[in-house]
């Protein structure tokens, strides 16, 4: 080695610093589907920043949440801290439609972001934040998202109502309490499920109110239909509201979807567990119940509320006047 000799050292043209990279996937449920589509998401965005020299993988941010309120993302909101935190700096993500579910939810948590001095790259649309344009990018591009969501529901919609005029759609057949399939898939009585369900109605028309209803039920040690022991309020409530069990079957209720689509009913569909003019009489009672009113200047509450023992001692004092 010549004396004085100095050291040199090559310097690449695209040596940069190294990355701290972070990958956020979104599906909205824990469906088969759902689950299948965030493996996917997670497997291509580990790939790319694998094959990306300047990035390390400092973290995997998953959420199984609808994407419309970023507060219940609880993934998000740790990427979130940890982006002002100064650990990463550069977010991939697989597309908009992941970082929201429409475009307001997405450039808000676009905006959220980018403050911070953080990288944003959306995968499928080719967005980048540090692109000036990025923002009417996403815009567009969530927009577009949007529209395709709305169109998939659209036809989706369509679906169950052709499915419903022509009396083919399977949702004719849906199980409920009291009921199961037989080996064609019709549906046939189940007992001793089907004995709730009318004592449930007697009894309600009998003066028995919501919380005596589960009383009574607990004390003849019947089981809910999700197998406990006590009964919820809301349980109770559904079978009372339950078309299905006079034998008719109903899709699109208007008077329940509110969507101004028109309902369909087969009629004579199943075996009723009960007759017409008895679930009837208990959507009377529950409209006399009811301590909501209707008047002209709209929803009012009643001063008093129902209870089966103010209509059990009336009954007494009937008889005791006789």
């Amino acid at each position: 080695m010549c004396v004085g000799a100095k050291s040199i050292r090559k310097i690449d043209a695209y040596e940069k610093a190294i990355k701290n990279a972070a990958i956020y996937c979104r599906v909205s449920s824990g469906k088969a589907r759902q689950l299948n589509s965030l493996t996917t998401q997670i497997s291509a965005l580990t790939r790319m920043v694998y094959y990306i020299p300047s990035c390390r993988l400092k973290d995997i941010y998953v959420d199984i949440a609808s994407g419309k309120n970023a507060t219940g993302r609880k993934e998000y909101q740790r990427m979130l801290r940890d982006c002002r935190r100064g650990e990463i700096d550069v977010i991939y993500v697989k597309s908009v439609s992941r970082f929201g579910r429409d475009t307001v939810d997405a450039l808000s948590a676009f905006n959220e972001i980018r403050p911070l001095g953080v990288r944003i790259i959306f995968q499928e649309e080719g967005i980048d934040s540090d692109n000036l344009e990025a923002s009417l990018m996403l815009s567009v591009a969530t927009s577009l998202a949007q529209a395709e969501n709305e169109s998939r529901s659209e036809n989706i919609n369509m679906g169950i109502q052709f499915g419903a005029m022509s009396g083919t759609s399977k949702l004719y057949s849906k199980k409920c309490f009291g009921y199961d399939h037989d080996k064609d898939g019709n549906l046939v009585i189940k007992e001793p499920e089907a004995s709730a369900v009318r004592l449930i109605f007697e009894n309600y028309l009998a003066g028995y109110s919501i919380l005596g209803l589960r009383k009574l039920l607990f004390k003849k040690g019947i089981n809910s239909p999700t197998n406990k022991i006590l009964w919820c309020k809301q349980s109770i409530e559904m079978i009372l509201n339950n078309y299905k069990y006079t034998g008719n079957s109903i899709i699109l209720d208007p008077e329940k979807t509110q969507s101004g689509r028109d309902g369909y009913c087969v009629h004579d569909h199943h075996p009723a567990v009960i007759s017409t003019e008895m679930f009837e009489a208990v959507q009377i009672e529950r409209v006399s119940r009811s301590n909501v009113i209707q008047t002209e200047t709209g929803k009012t509450r009643k001063s008093t509320k129902y209870s089966s023992k103010r209509k059990y001692k009336v009954k007494t004092n009937r008889h005791s006047m006789v």
